[in-house]
């Protein structure tokens, strides 16, 4: 009797995979199947179009600004990436191995910080941004997307700094060593699954986000690719829907790739800080 309760779990839980697995993996085979679909309207897509071009594809790259998006959104990916995961790093750090007046109750507002979504807060960052500036700059986007991060990126890696042992530190201030040099030659290194986990997640966010870049740049050679892809289709006399799901895929395509190479790592990194742990 156990034996077929035991086999009935396994069961029900492949059954579970298997569904996720179709709700994820189809809407992903439309939007390629409607990228390589001739025309442009949805009505007459197919998921395994009869004659697939890469005529759309051309087009995105020739007749938009596609590529002047693409290069936007990684200049402010890249930067977003290492100023938020340096900011998290420090800021970490210091409330996992410092103890201050206030540590506590900084730990619980960032705590708290993250149950409040991002667009709360549009029109004071409008305003802040208007008065000093930074108003349709990539700067003013970049300093926003890295301030968001501390909130949750603080709590990830602290929990990691918390496992290092505190006696690696120890001997290596008898050594001489400063705080500095803990921090970047020994914290840091046993860390990069969560500097990974961090970074990664900073860097995808400008491709993600729409709300923030249509809010804060203004003009059309500044747009990130959410901003550009969602004029495709913003209205009746823009529907490119064809054109837009093969700039969606370009889009997709590399974050894929990073998340399958850095998922990779990432279990090599946390095996190896475990065996080092």
């Amino acid at each position: 009797m156990s034996k077929i309760k035991d086999n009935l779990l396994v069961i029900g839980i492949y059954m579970i995979f298997i569904v996720l697995f179709i709700t994820t993996i189809y809407p992903i085979i439309w939007v390629i199947g409607t990228s390589l679909n001739p025309g442009n309207t949805l009505l007459v897509s197919q998921m395994f179009p009869d004659h697939p071009t890469i005529t759309h594809y051309v087009d995105l790259m020739r007749n938009t600004d596609f590529g002047l998006w693409y290069k936007n959104t990684i200049k402010i990916a890249i930067s977003n990436a290492v100023i938020s995961t340096s900011l998290v790093a420090a800021t970490a750090y210091a409330f996992s191995r410092f103890r201050f007046k206030g540590r506590q109750t900084g730990l619980m507002t960032l705590l708290i910080l993250q149950m409040f979504p991002g667009f709360l807060s549009v029109m004071a960052l409008f305003v802040l941004l208007l008065q000093t500036r930074l108003l349709d700059t990539h700067l003013g986007l970049i300093l926003i997307y890295a301030g968001g991060s501390i909130s949750m990126g603080t709590w990830v890696m602290k929990g990691h700094f918390d496992t290092i042992p505190k006696s690696l530190e120890e001997a290596a201030f008898m050594d001489g060593a400063s705080n500095k040099d803990s921090f970047l030659k020994i914290i840091l290194p046993l860390s990069l699954p969560a500097i990974t986990f961090v970074a990664l997640n900073s860097f995808i966010t400008p491709f993600m986000d729409f709300i923030l870049p249509q809010i804060v740049l203004r003009s059309s050679e500044k747009m990130t690719l959410a901003q550009g892809l969602y004029n495709m289709v913003a209205n009746e006399t823009n529907s490119s829907f064809t054109l837009f799901a093969a700039g969606a895929v370009l889009v997709a395509l590399p974050i894929t790739i990073l998340y399958m190479y850095f998922q990779k790592y990432l279990i090599n990194g946390i095996a190896a800080g475990a065996d080092k742990g």
